[in-house]
């Protein structure tokens, strides 16, 4: 019953949800130099899942916070997942990121927030009335299961497009584990 309650609810989010965005950020992604990611809390568990897909498809990324991340530049594309887009600390990272000149993308929510406000694009993840409260599904899970599966459904179309086989993502996958 719960599984299905998930999926039913993940599913009508990700149907209202915007079908050309995995173009566009695969665009963005595509135009950077590096790129950064971020999230707080259960965002920035998406984040890390979404960062590692990443350099499995060959790009160069990083996970802000880490302790061997570089200084974001000029041409970087900096990703913030927050779904309320006021969470202090991304206001704060999308702030530097924007005043160094970095590409921003907001993932959120809301199509209008502080940090969806200074975003090059914002993605946002079905639409604000689906968030309510939902039995079975507290505090943001309806949010961050939406945006991942959505992130992985933007790495399989990257997939798909460039034609990587997954023989080459599994030749650059973590081999000291």
């Amino acid at each position: 019953m719960h599984q299905q309650l998930l999926l039913e609810k993940i599913s009508s989010v990700l149907t209202a949800t915007d079908s050309t965005y995995d173009e566009k950020l695969t665009q963005m992604l595509d135009k950077a130099s590096r790129i950064f990611v971020t999230g707080a809390g259960r965002s920035g568990l998406v984040a890390r899942f979404f960062s590692m897909r990443l350099m499995h498809a060959g790009y160069n990324v990083y996970i802000v916070g880490e302790i061997v991340t570089p200084s974001i530049q000029n041409g970087d594309l900096f990703i913030v997942i927050t779904g309320s887009g006021e969470t202090e600390t991304m206001i704060a990272f999308t702030k530097r990121a924007k005043q160094i000149g970095a590409k921003i993308v907001t993932i959120s929510t809301k199509s209008k927030s502080t940090t969806a406000d200074m975003s090059d694009l914002v993605i946002q993840i079905g639409n604000p009335d689906q968030y309510g409260k939902v039995v079975g599904m507290p505090m943001g899970t309806t949010f961050e299961l939406s945006t991942l599966i959505f992130l992985e459904a933007t790495v399989s179309h990257i997939i798909h497009k460039k034609g990587i086989a997954e023989e080459s993502m599994r030749a650059i996958h973590a081999n000291l584990e």
